[in-house]
C-alpha cells in the first residue's frame, strides 16, 4: 500500500481575495490516525490533515465555510469528517461515503450531521466503478433528504454512465472537470460529452484540480480553458475547492496559488461570487436562511 506526499507546508498569500462568504467546495481532512483510523481496504496512506490544518489554511486563504468530501482511504467511516463538521459553527458541510446496507438511521446520523450529498468513485486507481445497483439503492434512499451525488469519474467515461446517471433524477456533481487529459485539446471527444451533459439542469461540475487535469504542470495554466468553457456552459452549477491536502497528485499544487488561478478562471467579480458563495448556497445551505 503505497503512502502519498503531504501538501505544501508553505502556501503562499493569494494576490485574490475571496468575497465574504465564500466556500471551499471541495477538500478533505485525513485523520489523525491516532483518533481516526484509517480504512483497511484503502488504496494510499495519507499523512495526516486534521481538521485544525484545515482551518488554518482556510483562514490564511480568506475562506469562511467549506465542504468536506469524504475519501477513500478512510472509506465508509465518516467520523473524521463529522467531527470537523461539529466543530464548525455551521461552516462546514459535508459529502459521505456510505453503503448499499446504510440504514435509515445512519442516514439521517449523517443528515443532522451537516452531510447533504454521497460520493462516488469510478477511476480505475481508487477501485473503478461500483456496483450500479448499489448507486440506484443509495440514491432512493437519499433523494427523499435533499442530497446529491457526486461521481469522481474520467470524462471518457462519460459515455458509459451518461445515462444511468441522468436515470437517477436527482442532482450530481461530476469532480475535477471531469478529469480530462488538458493536452489533448477542447475538441476532444471526452470534454464534449462533458459539456454536452452540462445542458442538463441536474448536472453540475466542479472546476477544481488543474493539478490533476494539467499535461504542462505547473502553473498548471493549460487547465484555464476547461474551467473557462464550463463556466460559460454553465455558471449557475460550477463549484470550486481547492482539493486539500491533495491525494494521489502527480505534482503537488500549492494553495494560495490555486486561489490565483481560480481568479485568473473568470474576470468578472460578479460571476465569481455566483462560483464561491451563491451556488454552493443552492447545494448546501438551501435548507437556511442566510
Amino acid at each position: 500500500m503505497k503512502s502519498i506526499a503531504a501538501p505544501d507546508p508553505n502556501p503562499v498569500k493569494p494576490n485574490y481575495t475571496p468575497p465574504p462568504g465564500a466556500c471551499d467546495a471541495h477538500c478533505h481532512v485525513f485523520g489523525p490516525s491516532g483518533r481516526f483510523p484509517y480504512s483497511a481496504n484503502r488504496t494510499y496512506t495519507p499523512p495526516d490533515a486534521p481538521k485544525e490544518k484545515l482551518a488554518a489554511l482556510h483562514k490564511h486563504l480568506g475562506f469562511a465555510r467549506a465542504v468536506l468530501v469524504q475519501a477513500s482511504c478512510h472509506g465508509t467511516d465518516n467520523s473524521a469528517m463529522l467531527d470537523a463538521i461539529a466543530a464548525s459553527n455551521n461552516a462546514i458541510r459535508g459529502v459521505a461515503m456510505v453503503g448499499g446496507n446504510v440504514t435509515d438511521a445512519e442516514l439521517e446520523r449523517l443528515h443532522a450531521g451537516g452531510v447533504r450529498g454521497a460520493r462516488f468513485n469510478f477511476v480505475a486507481h481508487l477501485g473503478g466503478a461500483p456496483d450500479l445497483k448499489v448507486i440506484e439503492t443509495v440514491v432512493a434512499r437519499i433523494a427523499p433528504l435533499g442530497w446529491h451525488l457526486q461521481v469522481h469519474l474520467d470524462a471518457e467515461d462519460i459515455l458509459t454512465f451518461r445515462d444511468f446517471l441522468l436515470g437517477l433524477k436527482l442532482p450530481f456533481i461530476i469532480d475535477h472537470m471531469g478529469r480530462v487529459v488538458a493536452k489533448n485539446g477542447l475538441d476532444q471527444k471526452p470534454f464534449k460529452l462533458l459539456l454536452d451533459l452540462m445542458k442538463n439542469e441536474q448536472v453540475w461540475v466542479k472546476i477544481s484540480g488543474p493539478e490533476r487535469i494539467s499535461s504542462a504542470g505547473k502553473p498548471f495554466h493549460d487547465a484555464l480553458p476547461y474551467a473557462r468553457a464550463l463556466i460559460e456552459a454553465a455558471s449557475a452549477r460550477v463549484l470550486w475547492g481547492t482539493d486539500f491536502p491533495h491525494p494521489n497528485v502527480k505534482q503537488m499544487p500549492n494553495d494560495g496559488e490555486l486561489v490565483d488561478l481560480f481568479a485568473m478562471m473568470c474576470d468578472d467579480e460578479a460571476l465569481r461570487r455566483k462560483i464561491l458563495v451563491d451556488n454552493p448556497n443552492k447545494l448546501y445551505w438551501a435548507d437556511e436562511s442566510r
